[in-house]
């Protein structure tokens, strides 16, 4: 019987690595379990008292809602939410955090050089519907250019990405959810991975056509028309259709080059997490984002409710008072739009995070925060802002995962790194997405969407940097057009959904 995992001397629970039958009895206590426990869940290392708060990872995941005897397994029926540590300590573990930033030899990978200097790792043309009206249309169109063979003669143009949604009216046109969409939208269309953009309205919405194309300021790149002014659905698929064909040679012409790995804004995900997520594919997911810090690139950690009662650690090593000033105003505000709509902080973990064996959220974002690595907070960032800053940085999203990919993808993302235990089908474009199983189990049941398995760090003992070395590798194989499981599966075209903030009026 393999040894419970003992996490942090200060825990008073541990994790099993396999699922353990009645009978048994893993600490050897001499008291079997009364019932079978599956694999990543917890038992007590020692009797805890009511009350008691229970610990793993070193930090606090919840209070013991019961007596709880050693051995016995410590779950919902037992570990109740509770508030946690809001001992900011702004900074406090800064040096640390600088030197936690490995010397690393420059490395490049073969991507897409944009006139604005960006770099892109995919070079797709864009269909960006500016209101739910014209999603049926842009849908239709990208899929008889894909299905008529129009592309077959340009090698170097990767597909048409259809980014339709169902707001862009009935909005506040100075509320925030205005500016999210617009956010999303400019950015999917001048994202690094596209080549050129169509932008395809109804006509009269809130988001009009004419706002985009001031934006983009005339050039070959973004161009825009209406339904109502080409003349109804079907001429407006043929003008799309046309309009394609007129810009594929010159999107064809981008050819990949050597480009430093400091160009690179990777995008860290996890969704379907289990008990295993935080031992094996997001610690070994935040070591290679310290290799792409120490590459000079950006990595970019989101999901806002999922960092929920481990904030301090991420404040622990903000670069600045403004940074941890950013985050401190953004749990603020998500406790106040949860309370606001007769929601809480703790409506995670799902009932999928719970069968892998997470409990609380404080569970759950203790775990997930890894992703992050170690080094320096450096920005933090609104909703689909445009991510500028190197290093290791934050994005306020949602925890819905194509909401918050979405997000990240608009300020600039080019490579997406998704974490799960309990399995995923998801893919994102522009950005291809590099899935990581946690599991061995997982991995075996979904090799055709998984790119990546961190289960033989438990099961066979590889090392988390040789994991880590693994990763950075598929990234910069990734960036360079290697085709990731979920495009090769043709996902995406579904997983493009801005978060929706405000009044429908």
């Amino acid at each position: 019987m393999p040894e419970p995992i003992v996490l942090n001397p200060r825990d008073n629970v541990c994790v099993l690595p396999e699922r353990l039958e009645a009978g048994a009895d893993p600490l050897g206590l001499g008291t079997p379990l009364p019932r079978g426990i599956p694999a990543g869940h917890k038992i007590a290392r020692q009797a805890i008292a009511r009350g008691s708060g229970i610990f793993k990872f070193g930090q606090v995941i919840g209070h013991a809602g019961a007596d709880i005897a050693a051995g016995e397994h410590v779950h919902s029926h037992n570990c109740a939410f509770s508030d946690h540590n809001r001992d900011y300590r702004i900074g406090a573990d800064l040096d640390e955090a600088r030197a936690a930033i490995p010397p690393m030899p420059n490395r490049t990978f073969r991507g897409y050089v944009r006139e604005t200097g960006q770099v892109g790792t995919r070079n797709y043309i864009a269909l960006c519907a500016t209101v739910n009206c014209s999603a049926t249309v842009i849908r239709r169109a990208a899929a008889e250019i894909e299905a008529s063979g129009l592309l077959d003669d340009y090698p170097n143009v990767d597909g048409i990405a259809a980014f339709a949604h169902g707001t862009g009216c009935g909005m506040d046109m100075n509320g925030r959810g205005f500016d999210i969409l617009d956010r999303v939208l400019w950015g999917h269309a001048t994202h690094p991975n596209v080549g050129a953009a169509i932008f395809v309205g109804l006509g009269c919405e809130m988001m009009q056509i004419a706002r985009m194309q001031n934006r983009a300021g005339g050039g070959d790149r973004v161009h825009g028309l209406t339904i109502q002014g080409t003349g109804g659905t079907r001429a407006t698929i043929a003008a799309i259709r046309a309009k394609v064909s007129e810009m594929l040679p010159e999107v064809n012409r981008a050819v990949r080059t050597d480009c430093p790995a400091s160009a690179l804004r990777v995008a860290l995900q996890c969704g379907g997490s289990d008990g295993f997520s935080g031992l094996t594919a997001n610690p070994a997911l935040g070591l290679a984002s310290d290799r792409i810090v120490g590459l000079g690139g950006t990595v970019i950690l989101s999901e806002t409710p999922e960092i929920y009662g481990a904030e301090q650690l991420l404040l622990r090593r903000a670069a600045s008072l403004q940074v941890a000033a950013k985050l401190v105003d953004r749990i603020r505000w998500w406790k106040e739009y949860t309370a606001m709509h007769g929601g809480s902080m703790d409506n995670n973990p799902s009932p999928g995070n719970k069968q892998g064996g997470l409990t609380t959220i404080l569970e759950k974002s203790l775990g997930a925060v890894a992703k992050g690595g170690s080094t320096p907070l450096t920005a933090v960032y609104d909703y689909a802002e445009a991510v500028t800053e190197p290093g290791f940085t934050f994005m306020d999203t949602p925890g819905y995962d194509p909401v918050s990919a979405t997000g990240q993808i608009a300020g600039g993302a080019q490579v997406l790194c998704f974490t799960t235990g309990r399995g995923s089908a998801f893919g994102s474009k522009p950005a291809p997405t590099i899935k990581l199983a946690t599991n061995d189990a997982l991995f075996r049941a979904m090799h055709e969407d998984m790119d990546i398995n961190c289960g033989d760090v438990m099961s066979a003992g590889v090392p988390l940097s040789d994991k880590a070395d693994e990763i950075v590798e598929a990234i910069l194989a990734t960036a360079s057009g290697r085709p990731t499981r979920s495009e090769d599966l043709g996902l995406g075209d579904n997983e493009f959904v801005p978060w929706q903030v405000g009044a429908v009026m």
